[in-house]
C-alpha cells in the first residue's frame, strides 16, 4: 500500500509532540522527513524518526531547546543549536543566512552544536525556491577512509546546492562526499542485497563486498577516491573548523551513543541573493538557456534526455503527492516501532 503524504506526515507530527516538540518545532521536522521521502531518498526520511525520538527522550536531544545566535556580522553568523533537532537548527540556520543575503548579497553561516541533519538539500530547495543560490554542508563522526588508509578519516559530509528556476522547481544537488550513505550500506545489508565493491574499504584498506563489517571493521569508500575526499575536507571546515564546532572524531554518532549524549553536528550554510548581483530577469533567461541546452544535448541508446540534478527526485516527489509514497519495508519497519512506542496507528502500517 503506497502511504498518503499527509498521513505520513500527521504520523510524524503525532509522535514528534509526544516527544515534547512544540508546534513550530514539529512541524518543521516532519516536513523535512516526509518531503524526503516524497523524493525517494528513504535514508534520510522517516527512517530517521524512531532514532530521533529515542534521542529526544534520553535528552541527548532537547526537545525545548532554541537555537540561538552566538555571535554575527552583516553578511555572517554562528549559532549554537543547543542540541535541537537537525531539522530545527537547519531550518533557522538557512532562513538566518537567506535574510543576510538579501540584505549584503551573500552571506555565510555556521552551525554548531546541533542535532543530525538529515538531508542537506532540504534547506538549499528551501532558499533556492526562495529565489537565492545556496550551498549547504555537514559534517559527521568519521566514517569514510581516505586515499591510502585502512580506516575512517572524514564523515560522510554532506554536500547540496539549490539554484533557482523561474517557473519550476530548482536546480538540486544532494550528495555524500562517500562513494555512498552509509545508510545505503545498512539498508542493503539488512535486505541481504550483495554490497557493491566500489563501497566499502575493509581493514586492510582494501576494497570489500562484506556489509557487515560496516562500521565497526570497514569505512565508506571517498566518492571519486581523492577528489570526495578533497570536497569532504572542504565540508569539514566550513560545516567544523569555521564555526568552532566539533570535528572528525568529536562528533557523537546519533544513532549509537548513549542517548542522553549530544551528537553535536555541524553544518554551514551559504545564501547567495541573485537580485543583489544580477538582474532577476537575465539571470532567469540564462539559466533557462543552460537548461534548455543540457537538455537537448545527444543521448544514448534508450535515455530520451539529459537531466539537470533533481529533476527525478522533483517528479518522484510529483508522484508521491498524486499516488503516495511506496515506502520501502525498511522504513515500514522502523515505522511500526514508532507506532509501537507511542500507541499511533495507520492503516498503511500493516
Amino acid at each position: 500500500m503506497r502511504v498518503p503524504v499527509e498521513s505520513l506526515r500527521s504520523f510524524c507530527l503525532a509522535a514528534l509532540r509526544q516527544a515534547g516538540l512544540n508546534e513550530a518545532d514539529a512541524d518543521v521536522t516532519a516536513d523535512a522527513l516526509v518531503t524526503t521521502d516524497t523524493m525517494g531518498v528513504f535514508t534520510h526520511g522517516t527512517k530517521l524518526l524512531g532514532g530521533y525520538l529515542n534521542r529526544l527522550k534520553g535528552g541527548g536531544y532537547r526537545a525545548t531547546a532554541r537555537p540561538r545566535i552566538e555571535r554575527e556580522g552583516p553578511a555572517w553568523a554562528v549559532i549554537d543549536g543547543e542540541s535541537a533537532l537537525g531539522q530545527v537548527g537547519g531550518v533557522f540556520a538557512m532562513q538566518t543566512a537567506i535574510d543576510k543575503a538579501r540584505t549584503v548579497g551573500v552571506a555565510y553561516v555556521g552551525l554548531r552544536n546541533t542535532g543530525h541533519i538529515g538531508a542537506a538539500g532540504y534547506y538549499a530547495a528551501h532558499a533556492a525556491r526562495s529565489g537565492l543560490i545556496a550551498m549547504v554542508v555537514g559534517n559527521d563522526v568519521p566514517s569514510v577512509a581516505a586515499p591510502g588508509s585502512r580506516a575512517a578519516v572524514l564523515g560522510s559530509n554532506p554536500l547540496a546546492y539549490g539554484i533557482p528556476v523561474e517557473g519550476n522547481e530548482p536546480i538540486l544537488l544532494d550528495m555524500a562526499t562517500a562513494a555512498v550513505a552509509g545508510g545505503k550500506v545498512y539498508a542493503a545489508h539488512q535486505r541481504g542485497e550483495p554490497i557493491p565493491p566500489t563501497w566499502l574499504i575493509g581493514p586492510d584498506g582494501q576494497p570489500t563486498t562484506d556489509g557487515a563489517l560496516y562500521p565497526k571493521h570497514a569505512a565508506l569508500a571517498p566518492m571519486a577516491g581523492h577528489k570526495g575526499y578533497g570536497i569532504g575536507l572542504w565540508a569539514e571546515i566550513l560545516a567544523g573548523v569555521l564555526p568552532g564546532g566539533a570535528m572528525t572524531w568529536q562528533v557523537g554518532t546519533w544513532m549509537f551513543d548513549p542517548p542522553d549524549k549530544p551528537s553535536q553536528h555541524n553544518a554551514g550554510f551559504i545564501a547567495i541573493d541573485v537580485a543583489t548581483i544580477a538582474p532577476p530577469e537575465d539571470f532567469a533567461a540564462r539559466i533557462q538557456h543552460l537548461i534548455d541546452e543540457i537538455h537537448a544535448a545527444p543521448t544514448a541508446a534508450g535515455i530520451d534526455r539529459v537531466l539537470l540534478p533533481g529533476e527525478r527526485e522533483w517528479s518522484l516527489r510529483q508522484q508521491s503527492h498524486a499516488a503516495g509514497i511506496d515506502l520501502p519495508e525498511d522504513v515500514r519497519a522502523k515505522l511500526r516501532q514508532v507506532a509501537a512506542d507511542y500507541q499511533l496507528t495507520a492503516d498503511w502500517l500493516t
